[in-house]
């Protein structure tokens, strides 16, 4: 790995500045916060044209340039680099970065570098594709200007990779929709086969609002496994900063477009008594419903064909049909409904830590404790708590069986308490804390 050579900038960038940490970083990111609300106001307000200015005049600005370079220059893969080799390290480096992210005529990215890592609580492996810094910071200017456009058109119940929305988020939306004595009953699991890497690269460029040929140079820049280059025909590498949005942008319309289709063939009236809806995180997804023939008859049937335009496809194995009372898994939890022996008694929705989730602690848990050697006690316990307070932050997020306010969560979090008091006292506590659980 090397680090660019800290060469002194020739001229001032901007308004005299020769020093990284001169610049006004409030100043900065209110600017560009600015530009990104009119981006989004005239997205929906169906003014295209200006849609199309604004995103130009923020990606071909300074400020623009500067906070990509930072983001890029701060997050955890700062100093990971790509095929070349370079990472930005000293505050010249990030300001000559800057300069070259004006140059957008003539970019030519580079091929990603693709590392090996493990799955999470299995093991298997999944590629990760790692562009050059030059081409991180062309992304994350670009997304800049694309983030807004994303997020106006967004599907209500879309959760992943999106400002202020989380997994919790997904799961207390769920809660709202199953809680009911009313609810849907049927779930439709879907699970799409491999998402990433077979998204159609003909359509992203149809259908992503941002400069096409920059689109289109990034998903045909190829990659290098084992010094070895091969050619990029389909897919959005993961591990590029603007995977995630180019993700949300293929999958957006799974939501609003099923019921208007459910609108158009069954009449108005009809599509609401049929309680369908839709919650996703990114490719994970499940459809909800008050009959089983109607996911199977018309609702599958409409999603397959809605991922087939976009290159993609359900996976036979994995894509199932539940009833809420034998429950299913979402994001690491179990979701199911349990109706009472005294009929006096309502149906109670339950959520919990799938057996899937659990396992995995379990597993990661034991492969710390049988490599731990001749640890002391005290050194075990510092490698166990990160893994098990992790997993019980996740959890703890339980709401309460008790229906309450609904908020959107884009404008504050959702009502639900820090968790149960066992919950509460593991994050505190640590090892401790879960001694108790």
């Amino acid at each position: 790995m090397k680090t660019q050579p800290a060469t002194p900038v020739a001229s001032a960038p901007f308004g005299g500045v020769m020093n990284w940490h001169d610049l006004d970083w409030a100043t900065i990111q209110q600017a560009v916060r600015k530009t990104q609300l009119k981006i989004a106001q005239a997205t929906q307000e169906g003014n295209w044209r200006r849609v199309k200015r604004l995103q130009r005049m923020l990606t071909y600005s300074f400020y623009g340039r500067c906070l990509a370079v930072r983001r890029v220059t701060e997050n955890r893969g700062r100093k990971t680099p790509g095929v070349d080799g370079e990472t930005w390290g000293s505050p010249q480096a990030k300001l000559r970065a800057v300069g070259s992210l004006s140059k957008q005529r003539g970019y030519r990215p580079k091929p990603l570098r693709r590392v090996w890592i493990p799955k999470p609580g299995k093991h298997e492996r999944r590629p990760l594709g790692i562009p050059t810094m030059l081409d991180r910071a062309m992304q994350a200017l670009h997304l800049q200007a694309l983030e807004p456009v994303i997020e106006s058109t967004s599907d209500p119940k879309s959760y992943g990779f999106r400002p202020d929305r989380s997994t919790a988020d997904a799961m207390v939306e769920l809660f709202h929709l199953l809680s009911p004595q009313t609810a849907p009953v049927w779930i439709l699991e879907g699970d799409i086969k491999g998402f990433f890497d077979n998204i159609n690269h003909d359509w992203l460029c149809l259908n992503v609002p941002m400069d096409t040929k920059v689109l289109r140079k990034w998903l045909k820049a190829g990659v290098i496994d084992r010094r070895q280059l091969m050619a990029t025909e389909a897919g959005t590498p993961q591990g590029g900063i603007i995977s995630p949005c180019l993700a949300n942008a293929t999958l957006n319309g799974l939501e609003t477009q099923l019921k208007r289709h459910l609108a158009k063939k069954l009449g108005i009236k009809k599509a609401e008594k049929t309680k369908v809806q839709c919650v996703r995180y990114a490719d994970d997804f499940v459809i909800l419903a008050a009959s089983k023939e109607l996911l199977e008859e018309e609702v599958k049937p409409w999603v397959e064909q809605f991922l087939s335009v976009r290159g993609v496809e359900l996976s036979r194995e994995k894509t199932r049909i539940t009833h809420i009372h034998q429950g299913f898994d979402f994001l690491g939890w179990n979701f199911r409904k349990y109706v009472p022996k005294s009929p006096r008694r309502k149906a109670k929705l339950l959520i919990k830590p799938s057996k899937k989730n659990a396992s995995a602690l379990y597993r990661k848990v034991r492969e710390i404790i049988k490599s731990s050697g001749a640890l002391t006690q005290e050194a075990l316990i510092g490698q166990l708590n990160p893994v098990l307070k992790g997993w019980a932050q996740y959890q703890c997020h339980q709401p309460k069986l008790q229906p309450c306010p609904r908020q959107t969560p884009r404008s504050s979090q959702p009502p639900w308490p820090s968790g149960d008091d066992q919950a509460s006292a593991a994050q505190s506590g640590g090892l401790a804390g879960l001694a108790v659980m």
